[in-house]
């Protein structure tokens, strides 16, 4: 369907039973943030569910796509640029990057981008296609795409860090765009140019400084497919843009002209929804659903096991701010206390898998160094948690049944999750039982998802669970992820248990200048795998499926393993760009 990009430096590598009886966890999303919990579940009863049903049945079913999976509250911000929090679809729906890319064949392509090529070391230069235009008609160029990358000299925007190593951008014509960099990180901006949505200069060109993570976005101008309709309490409303670019210049139409997202606050509606065919495509984690495709109620990626792609390792975050998360013997304690298997076996029912101690996804196995797993790695081990706590210092002096710190200060140590993530909560759970029960007083909370947003956005927690470290074009951004720098007021582009290590975080800036397939590349990974097992910056706990349930009964032509247009299928925040869109473009109604 489209081009592949090259470059001079090497290719880019990369029915039903009862629906009660299912209801045993709930839904999370896997990757990307959520917007605030919306306060009752307008859902919750019989009179809620004909309610949802309602929503149905107010747009054309044969031209409608009804999808879930996102967003937890009403959508209030349709700002692209702090990469979460906002409407589902903001990404990748309105605004698009200049490469997609696709995480089964680990390749990039050209979007709105024709191509790029380096032209020496230091240089990329970029060509944008011809017919680009906003939806408000004004035309996309190259001055867009530079107004976009020097938003980076804003310390807040989350892609400030590219310029520490890009020295300049500037527009030599309309379409063509030289950066020349200081320090040319090719695995890093191989992910910037898939991972960062182009701006509209003359719109958010006049937005001061300080609102350029907080201004909410509300009338959102867009490259994209599609446009935004409507948003209400129980909804986002995306409709076709017949005048999108692509249509002209790529041949592409979107099948359907509408996709209205519908706000997820119950697992009993979203799963009622999918089975009465209400429901096309639900990116929850649905419970049960190995038997709903056994039966031939719904249909996922797999038609067995594991069922779903990977997407994202879930990780438990360590507040490394606050003792005693700050001493690395805790942390490794902490790690082997906890039986990933039971959550693996409890909470998903065999849906997902233990993530490896590097924690990077299955895609990236090849670059596993088992050496440095066996020697460093971790596993559930009750007894080593309580030899290293003992050998370091930490005691049960009262009595209680619960270690302190060398100080003699009390552990109480809180851990969040967002409340209706029922298959996180279960997981929260385990965790706390198993530290407890090893001697480390860690007791499990739910707040709502926005209060989870702020709170590892800001640093307020002790630890949580996050997988906003997904697949991606190199094993590069899972530890950019970890251990990001510099430590900001407000960290949104990771690194949220805030750990400093300058050796590690150099190393992985030698990752990201390295190319994949080289020597030097594997070298270098197994130096920062090392660092990641040793220092412990987060605990890799399992993969978080890359959950997709489709209805065929309105929509077919979904994802399948085998099939040549076999794409990502999740429309989640920063997702979109890797399949999301594809698989919409696949689709063929029906009837």
């Amino acid at each position: 369907m489209f081009f592949r990009q090259t470059r001079s430096r090497g290719t880019l590598a990369l029915a039903t039973a009862t629906v009660a009886g299912l209801l045993l966890a709930g839904c999370s999303g896997g990757g990307g943030g959520s917007a605030p919990t919306a306060a009752p579940n307008p859902y919750a009863t019989a009179e809620g569910m004909d309610s949802a049903t309602e929503l149905v049945g107010e747009y054309p079913r044969e031209e409608t796509l009804f999808t879930s999976g996102t967003q937890w509250g009403p959508p209030s911000s349709w700002n692209p640029i702090p990469g979460a929090g906002h409407a589902t679809g903001a990404r990748g729906l309105l605004y698009e990057p200049l490469f997609q890319f696709d995480p089964i064949t680990l390749e990039l392509t050209p979007w709105l981008a024709e191509g790029g090529e380096w032209t020496d070391d230091d240089t990329y230069v970029l060509t944008l296609r011809d017919g680009l235009t906003w939806q408000d008609g004004e035309t996309l160029d190259a001055d867009d795409v530079v107004f976009t990358a020097e938003l980076g000299k804003v310390d807040a925007v989350p892609w400030s860090n590219i310029w520490t190593w890009l020295d300049k951008v500037e527009a030599t014509d309309d379409t063509t765009v030289e950066f020349t960099f200081s320090d040319p990180r090719y695995q890093e901006w191989d992910n910037w140019l898939y991972s960062t949505m182009v701006l509209p200069e003359h719109i958010m060109g006049d937005w001061k400084d300080d609102e350029l993570l907080s201004n909410p976005n509300e009338k959102p101008i867009g490259s994209g497919a599609f446009k935004f309709s409507a948003v209400g309490q129980d909804r986002m409303v995306w409709e076709r843009n017949d005048d999108w670019w692509a249509k002209s210049e790529l041949g592409l139409e979107m099948p359907m002209k509408y996709i209205v997202d519908v706000v997820n606050t119950s697992n009993e509606v979203a799963l009622g929804l999918m089975l009465s065919g209400s429901l096309d495509l639900s990116n929850n984690f649905l419970p049960g659903v190995n038997t709903l495709v056994d039966q031939g109620s719904v249909s996922t990626y797999y038609d067995g096991e594991p069922y779903m792609l990977a997407a994202a390792s879930a990780n438990l975050i360590p507040n490394q701010t606050r003792a005693p998360m700050d001493d690395v013997d805790f942390r490794q304690a902490l790690a082997r206390s906890i039986d990933v298997d039971k959550i693996v076996t409890n909470a998903y029912g065999g849906l997902v898998q233990k993530a490896h101690p590097s924690g990077l996804v299955p895609a990236f196995e090849e670059y596993y160094d088992e050496d440095v797993a066996a020697e460093f790695g971790y596993t559930f081990d009750p007894e080593e948690t309580k030899s290293i706590l003992a050998d370091a210092g930490y005691e049960d002096t009262d009595g209680d049944g619960f270690v302190e710190t060398p100080d003699g200060e009390k552990i109480d140590l809180k851990l969040i999750v967002p409340a209706g993530w029922t298959d996180w909560m279960e997981a929260a759970r385990v965790i706390a039982e198993d530290a407890s029960a090893a001697g480390i007083k860690v007791t499990a909370e739910f707040p709502d998802a926005g209060a989870v947003d702020d709170a590892r956005a800001t640093g307020d927690f002790d630890l949580l669970i996050n997988g906003n470290a997904g697949i991606s074009n190199t094993p590069w951004t899972y530890y950019n992820y970890a251990f990001y720098q510099p430590i900001q007021e407000q960290m949104l582009a990771g690194n949220f248990g805030r750990y400093e290590n300058d050796e590690a975080w150099e190393l992985v800036q030698d990752l990201s200048r390295t190319e994949s397939g080289t020597a030097e590349f594997s070298e270098t990974l197994s130096q920062v795998e090392e660092k990641f097992m040793t220092e412990m910056p987060m605990i890799p706990l399992w993969y978080n499926g890359a959950w997709a349930q489709y209805n065929e009964s309105q929509w077919t032509n979904w994802p399948k393993e085998g099939r040549e247009d076999a794409y990502f299928p999740v429309l989640w925040n920063n997702y979109v760009q890797l399949g999301g869109l594809n698989t919409l473009l696949a689709l063929e109604p029906a009837s």
